[in-house]
């Protein structure tokens, strides 16, 4: 099994823990992460587009001229999409881009994520992140000692309220619970931060 160091807010190393092969050292499946990354995006789009078509738009109830002798095109209706206020032709309209991807490729994902990180040693576990009180300097300095990269990712076991109110208005810097880590956000941010307990629970939930 491997092994990953064990830090403290300020970046000193208090110990160590062995990590499951089965989350955290399986070869990472790139097509699989890729499948998983595209549904998460296309689950996201509200698919909210909408243009009115010649039948809802208002008036067109006579010809605009009559039909012979003008030398004009034929035109049965003002509503038509040549006219200014006329119907769109082919227009979008809404509709649903969500689809389903199987739990066993879902999950096979978050584990090639989780790995991936652990291999380019972006992957940094402290020992809690239990602050007295909310302050934004606290969690920022506390990133840069544990070199942290441009962008973070910080996981906690459970409810964390004074280190996610510290953390949120820091740029680049996203927080989330065992239970709603995802392959998008651990392969978006550089750095995969949890405590112990969290990568313990991870373990628990994906073994």
């Amino acid at each position: 099994m491997a092994k990953i160091d064990i830090k403290n807010l300020s970046g000193a190393v208090t110990g160590s823990m062995e990590l499951s092969d089965e989350i955290f050292g399986i070869e990472p499946n790139e097509s699989v992460m890729s499948i998983v990354v595209r549904n998460q995006l296309a689950n996201r789009r509200q698919g909210t587009q909408k243009t009115k078509t010649r039948s809802e738009t208002s008036g067109g109830g006579k010809r605009p001229y009559r039909q012979k002798g003008t030398g004009r095109a034929r035109h049965g209706s003002t509503r038509s999409a040549q006219y200014v206020g006329g119907g769109t032709i082919f227009g979008p309209t809404p509709r649903s881009f969500s689809y389903t991807v199987p739990k066993k490729v879902r999950r096979l994902a978050l584990k090639s994520a989780l790995s991936s990180k652990f291999a380019d040693s972006k992957m940094i576990v402290v020992e809690d992140m239990n602050l007295s009180e909310v302050k934004t300097a606290t969690v920022a300095k506390a990133l840069k000692d544990l070199g942290a990269g441009a962008s973070s990712l910080v996981v906690f076991e459970g409810a964390n309220k004074n280190a996610e109110l510290s953390a949120r208005n820091i740029k680049d810097v996203k927080t989330a619970y065992v239970n709603t880590i995802n392959v998008f956000d651990i392969l978006k941010y550089d750095s995969f931060i949890a405590t112990k307990a969290a990568v313990e629970k991870i373990e628990e939930v994906y073994k």
